[in-house]
C-alpha cells in the first residue's frame, strides 16, 4: 500500500511539483520560453511558404494558362451521357427515356434565345462557318469578350422545340456534341480527305470542324441505319467563328457551338457499338483516352 501511495504521490507531483512550482517538469518562464521558441519558428516556416505562394502567383495569370505545352486535344462529350456511356430505352415508354430527356432540357436551357438578349454579353455572328473572331488579349485591359450567339432552331428535330421527347418516342433517338473547352485553342479544319471516311467528304469545308458517326463493328453497319446532322446552316460540323474561348473571367457566358446527331433507322433490338469523331489538323485520338477527339456510345432500342 506504502509503495502505491509513493507511485501515486509521483505521479501527481510531476504533474505539479508544489515546491519547485512545476507543471510537467518546466517552470512558467519555461514553458514561456518553449511557446515562444515555437511561435517564432512555426511563424517563420509559415512565412516562408506565403512567400513562395506569392511569388508563385506573380509567374502566373488569372486570364492565361502559363503552360499549354502538355495540353492534351480537346475532348469530344455528348449530351445525354451515362455512366457506362450506354443509352438503353423502349421508344414507347417514356419513363426508360425520361432521364435522357431531362438531361437534354437543361442543357439546352441556355441556347433559348431568350437567355442571350444581352447585346453586352452576346452579339450575332456570321450565319454560317466563317473564321476565327478573335477579340482581344488574354487580360482584363480590353474588358470582357462578347460572344458569339447559338440559335437552339439550327439543331433541327434535335432542338427540342418541336419534338419534347428528341426522337425518342419514336425509335429515332438525338444526341448533342460538342467540343471541350480548351483557352485560346483555335482548331483547324482538315486540309485533304485522307483521314476522313469517304462517306464524310462532303462535310469537309473552310471553317468548319466535320464529325462522323459510324458503327464500331463492321458487321453492325447495315443496322446503324441513317445518320442526321444538325447545326449551324445545315452543317455537320463546329463552325469556327465561335473561337478562340478567352475563359469563365473574360467569357462566363460562353456558348460551346453544337451538332446535334439523329440515328433514324436503328435495328430494334440490337445492340449497337457507335463512334463519332470531331476531324481537323490538330484533333489526336488517344487508345488510352475515349473521349479525345471522339465518344463512343452503345445504344439498345428495346422491344417491349
Amino acid at each position: 500500500m506504502s509503495r502505491g501511495k509513493e507511485s501515486d504521490g509521483g505521479w501527481k507531483k510531476f504533474v505539479w511539483d508544489s515546491e519547485k512550482k512545476e507543471f510537467l517538469g518546466r517552470t512558467g518562464s519555461s514553458w514561456l520560453k518553449i511557446l515562444a521558441f515555437y511561435v517564432v519558428f512555426y511563424g517563420f516556416l509559415a512565412g516562408i511558404f506565403i512567400g513562395t505562394i506569392q511569388v508563385l502567383l506573380l509567374t502566373t495569370s488569372s486570364y492565361k494558362p502559363t503552360y499549354q505545352d502538355r495540353v492534351a486535344p480537346p475532348g469530344l462529350s455528348h449530351t445525354p451521357k451515362t455512366l457506362k456511356a450506354e443509352i438503353e430505352f423502349t421508344h414507347d415508354d417514356p419513363k426508360t427515356y425520361e432521364e435522357y430527356i431531362n438531361a437534354m432540357d437543361k442543357f439546352l436551357l441556355k441556347y433559348n434565345l431568350e437567355n442571350q438578349k444581352d447585346g453586352l454579353l452576346f452579339e450575332d455572328c456570321e450565319p454560317k462557318p466563317s473564321i476565327p473572331v478573335m477579340r482581344g488579349s488574354l487580360d482584363q485591359s480590353d474588358g470582357g469578350k462578347r460572344v458569339c450567339r447559338f440559335n437552339r432552331e439550327w439543331l433541327g428535330n434535335c432542338s427540342g422545340l418541336h419534338d419534347r421527347t428528341y426522337g425518342y418516342s419514336e425509335g429515332k433517338p438525338c444526341f448533342i456534341v460538342k467540343i471541350n473547352r480548351i483557352v485560346s485553342y483555335l482548331p483547324q479544319p482538315p486540309q485533304t480527305n485522307d483521314s476522313i471516311p469517304p462517306e464524310a467528304h462532303e462535310k469537309v469545308q473552310p471553317n468548319l470542324i466535320p464529325i462522323h458517326c459510324a458503327a464500331k463493328k463492321e458487321e453492325d453497319k447495315d443496322k446503324l441505319g441513317q445518320v442526321n446532322y444538325f447545326g449551324m446552316n445545315s452543317t455537320g460540323g463546329f463552325p469556327l467563328q465561335y473561337y478562340p474561348y478567352y475563359g469563365k473571367l473574360l467569357q462566363p457566358q460562353y456558348l460551346q457551338p453544337l451538332v446535334a446527331v439523329q440515328f433514324t433507322n436503328l435495328t430494334v433490338g440490337s445492340e449497337l457499338r457507335i463512334e463519332c469523331k470531331a476531324y481537323g489538323e490538330n484533333i489526336k485520338y488517344n487508345d488510352k483516352d475515349r473521349y479525345q477527339g471522339r465518344f463512343e456510345v452503345k445504344i439498345l432500342v428495346k422491344v417491349r
